[in-house]
This record gives C-alpha cells, structure tokens and sequence, in this order.
C-alpha cells in the first residue's frame, strides 16, 4: 500500500467515498466516486479512463473524431503527489479528493494532459538552471439565479435601488458573506493551499483570492485548480454560486486569472532584478517573448465563447499586446515594489482558462524571449487601450485558428495537445455559432 494512502486512511476514518479527479484540457475534473477501499488500487495504478476523457468538450461530450481515431483506448490515471485531502465542504466530512494524471499504458506520460505539457515546458528551464516562480490573483463572481435561471448579485442593494459600482476593495461588503470567507480561510488550511487573503473587486458581486508565490508552476496550476473547487463547494455549502465564468454580466468586468512571475537561477538569485525599478534586459527580453507569442496562446488564456466579451476597452482586460511599469491598462504589467521581488504580471487571460495550459504557454513564451534575446519595445505610459499597433484576437475562432496553425505551440507544447484542444474548441464554438439568441429575435424577427 502506498505510505500516502496508508496514512490518510488511517488519520480520517470518517472518509468513506474518494471522489479520484481528472482535469481534463478546460479544467473541468472528469473521473469517479470510489469507496474508500479502493484507494489503494488506484495508488497501484489500476484505474483507467479513456485517453479522451482529457478532450471531452464543456459539456462533456465526446470529439467523434478523436473518439474514432484511438479506438476510444484506455489510458492509466496515477495519483498526484500529495493531493489526497479532505473534501472539508461535504456534508458530514465524508469525502475525500485524489488528483489523478493520464499516462498511456505502457507507462509514458500521455502527450494530451495539460500537466505533462506543463511539465514538458519546464524542464526547458531545468536545463537552463532557471525556476520559474509564480502566483495568480484568482476573481470569481457570488451570485445567485433568478426565477429564469439568470445570475443575481448577491451585493448589498440599497433600499432605494441598485447600487453604482462595485465597492472596490469595500471591507464592509466582505462582512455579508464573513461565514463563507471564513469557512474558505479553514478550507484553505486543511488542505494547505497558499490563501494570500481576498479582496472585494470591481464589479457587484465579484471578489479575488490572491494566492503565495510558489516555485514550482505545476504545483501552483494543481493549487489553483483545488482553491477553485473549494470556493465553489464552501460557496454552495452557504446557498451561494461561485462563478469563473469570464464575463457574467455584460456592463461590468469580467472575471481574470492575472499571473505573477519571477525566475530564480541555480543561487536563488531572481534575474529580473538589477537594484533597480527597470530590472535587467532578461526581464524585457522575458516580456518581449509573452508579448510575441500572446496571440498563438489566447485560445487558452480565454478559452470559452464567453470569454472574449471580456476583451473591451476600459473593462480591466487588455485588448493588444502591451508591457508598461505600473500600469493596468496594458498586458503585461511590471509592478512596483522591492527589487528582489522584480516580476512580470500577465494580466490577460480569465478565470476560466486552465492553469497548466496558462503556465505552459506564458513560460514557453519567456522562454523563447530570453533565448532569442527579443526587445519588447518601449514600455506603454497611460492610457494602453489608446495605444494600439494590433488587437489580440478578439472572436474564439481567430484564437482557435491561430493557436492550431502555430509553428510556436507545436513545437513548445506538442503536437497532441494542439490537436486536441483545437478539436474540442472548434466543437464548443459550432454549438454556439448554430444557436439564435434572444437579442436575433428582438432585432430581426419583425423588421426583416
């Protein structure tokens, strides 16, 4: 039996069902309830799921076509290192969660799990003697529906009508929902995952967790994706609906996933930093390569239909490939604060966007720009969103098309994942191209 398993078993009898998790390439977990027995079956590696259970769409279709071309073969799901935890929102403490990993059956690392992408990515720096260090600002929106299944706020609303704004950074609005948020801090702890504290944002009912930089990016995508599992199951808990959907409500922001990065070399020096506010010529060459390759990656910063209503202008997400210092109106922000803690701040893709695929294109892209030793330009002072050479691909099937016909994606991440991710993609997008929406009725059903 694994010493993992073994120990958890016996430290919380009272867990009586393993919920075993797979994220599959949007990030949603596909897998199984497994009674506990069983666990130490899977830690044997003697559970499988098709290789495609990594590409089903959002709504958890099968692509035909990958489905037909593998047969529908079976791959073996691994546990991840230490992600067996307590599921601290279910009722009666029952359950526990296992994050699996897809290897094929003769033991390789399948090609198609963002993880191993990921991993793959970085071992670019391994060899370099460079660690990346990240950490990612998580915004999220608490609503409610409605009798037509429509989200509703669930800010504080005067008694004289709706409120104007958000109450940025309100201390006061936290207070409305301080059991959940403090349900959240006690979830966070019991399943050790790096809680930086939360802040009231922008919009009406929308909030940010800020997580703790962690040097090891695959062990920060795995922390994102449980920190999202775990606001969504305390915010239910409380009768609440957690949403990481991009852009909920169509007049105020939409929800990101901004990430930090700094790389430390083999002294544990960070190679941004020069002592002063500038930072060295590798962190302009760093964001020369996010900068170049920002477009080959948006199917996978904003990987849903939904998600490139958030790309407007003034609406807290950039629009065109910009770099400044200490400014939020570009893509790629350098902010202030003490030189050893010089970093690049990617502020492009949402909250929907899967962490490992996230990671593995922003660093594959610095990468490639502290190889290539690429110039970013001159830095953008004011407004960003006035100063633009070229957009970013603003429509889902532009992203889709520049991410499948990427030379950069191919031989960075791999053939598999490039395939598989445009496929489940192009999919999602037929399903929403075919659909007529309401606003087609009211516009063109009597005046044409």
């Amino acid at each position: 039996m694994s010493v993992e398993a073994d120990w958890f078993l016996k430290a919380h009898p009272e867990i009586t069902t393993i919920e075993a998790l797979l994220p599959d390439c949007n990030g949603i977990m596909r897998g199984k309830w497994l009674p506990r027995h069983k666990l130490t079956k899977v830690f044997e590696g003697e559970l499988k799921l098709p290789l495609t259970a990594l590409s089903l769409d959002v709504w958890g279709r099968d692509v035909e076509e990958l489905v037909f071309a593998s047969g529908d073969a079976d791959g073996i799901c691994r546990p991840v290192e230490g992600s067996l935890l307590p599921c601290p929102w279910m009722a009666n403490g029952q359950h526990g969660q296992l994050m699996l990993s897809m290897f094929n059956t003769d033991g390789s690392p399948y090609a198609g799990d963002p993880r191993h992408v990921l991993k793959k990515v970085l071992a670019q720096f391994t060899s370099a003697g460079w660690r990346p260090v990240v950490a990612a600002e998580l915004e999220f929106s608490l609503v409610r529906w409605d009798e037509q299944q429509l989200p509703l706020h669930t800010c504080p609303v005067p008694a004289a009508g709706s409120p104007v704004g958000g109450n940025t950074y309100g201390v006061d609005v936290l207070n409305q929902h301080s059991e959940m948020l403090e349900d959240l801090r006690l979830g966070c702890e019991l399943q050790d995952l790096p809680f930086d504290g939360v802040v009231k944002e922008s919009a009406p009912s929308q909030y940010e967790i800020n997580m703790q930089h962690v040097d090891n990016p695959v062990l920060a995508a795995k922390q994102i994706l449980q920190m999202k599992r775990l606001i969504k199951g305390v915010a239910h808990k409380h009768g609440l609906v957690a949403s990481f959907m991009s852009k909920p409500f169509e007049e105020e922001s939409g929800n990101g996933m901004h990430v930090h990065c700094s790389i430390l070399d083999e002294a544990g020096n960070n190679i941004f930093d020069d002592g002063t506010e500038r930072g060295t010529d590798l962190l302009r060459q760093a964001i020369a390569g996010c900068l170049c390759y920002m477009s080959d990656g948006m199917a996978v910063f904003t990987p849903n239909f939904n998600a490139y209503r958030r790309l407007q202008p003034g609406c807290h997400a950039p629009t065109s490939p910009t770099w400044g210092y200490e400014n939020r109106t570009v893509a790629v922000r350098v902010p202030t604060g003490g030189p050893r803690a010089r970093r690049l701040e990617h502020r492009v893709a949402g909250a929907d966007a899967n962490p490992y695929l996230l990671f593995a294109v922003l660093l594959a892209s610095i990468f490639e720009g502290l190889k290539q030793e690429m110039d970013p330009g001159e830095p953008i002072s004011g407004d960003g969103y006035e100063q633009v050479d070229e957009l970013l691909p603003q429509y889902m099937p532009d992203a889709v098309r520049r991410w499948r016909n990427s030379d950069f994606i191919r031989s960075q991440l791999g053939e598999e994942i490039q395939r598989i991710f445009t496929l489940t993609k192009e999919q999602e997008f037929e399903e929403f191209r075919r659909r007529i929406t309401t606003l087609e009725y009211q516009t063109y059903l009597e005046r044409l």
